[in-house]
């Protein structure tokens, strides 16, 4: 016959033997954990070359040039007292700046994104762009574009680099000199 034996070791001993287990086991992990992390890690592959016939350069506005831009066409606006929004792209259409007045309208905002996106992807201001669709109607399906004046591109060498779009004052001829307020900074 098997006699069941009760554990007599009191509550509190068992406890006690339990945590200290436990600690035990965690320390054991961590050493391990740390002794793989002191590992040093495998190189990387090495990435093939290029040939440099494969290659080609842009140029691109820097963040400093973008916003100097965007604050004189902001600033020309203000001057007369117009609230707009002001918004430079890179040469690849990507947002680098974007500046909204004080009062501006919701709509200025992605309307000076598409103003600007659409000068620098023809490297025209977007006032000339606006008098093609009467040729080419079709052009105003390009997504992210806007075909009303209050764009202009920025070039450098002949190539556009950058384009900056203003919206929100009462006419598109307006938007387009205070984008070309920016465009001059530049050139100084």
């Amino acid at each position: 016959m098997t006699k069941h034996t009760r554990n007599t070791m009191p509550l509190r001993a068992r406890l006690l033997t339990g945590t200290v287990a436990a600690a035990a086991l965690g320390a054991g992990t961590f050493g391990a954990i740390s002794a793989n992390a002191a590992e040093p890690a495998p190189a990387p592959a090495a990435a093939a070359a290029a040939h440099p016939r494969d290659l080609t350069q842009s140029t691109h506005l820097t963040i400093d040039a973008a916003t100097r831009a965007a604050q004189a066409a902001l600033d020309a606006a203000e001057s007369e007292n117009q609230r707009v929004t002001v918004a430079v792209v890179d040469r690849n259409g990507n947002t680098v700046v974007t500046l909204r007045g004080d009062g501006a309208g919701p709509q200025s905002y992605e309307s000076a994104v598409r103003k600007a996106f659409t000068a620098v992807s023809w490297n025209a201001p977007t006032s000339e762009l606006a008098e093609r669709l009467k040729s080419a109607p079709n052009l105003k399906d390009i997504p992210g574009t806007l075909f009303l004046a209050g764009g202009a591109p920025v070039a450098a060498k002949g190539a556009p680099v950058a384009g900056i779009g203003v919206a929100g004052a009462p006419s598109g001829a307006l938007d387009e000199k205070f984008a070309q307020a920016g465009v001059a900074a530049l050139a100084r």
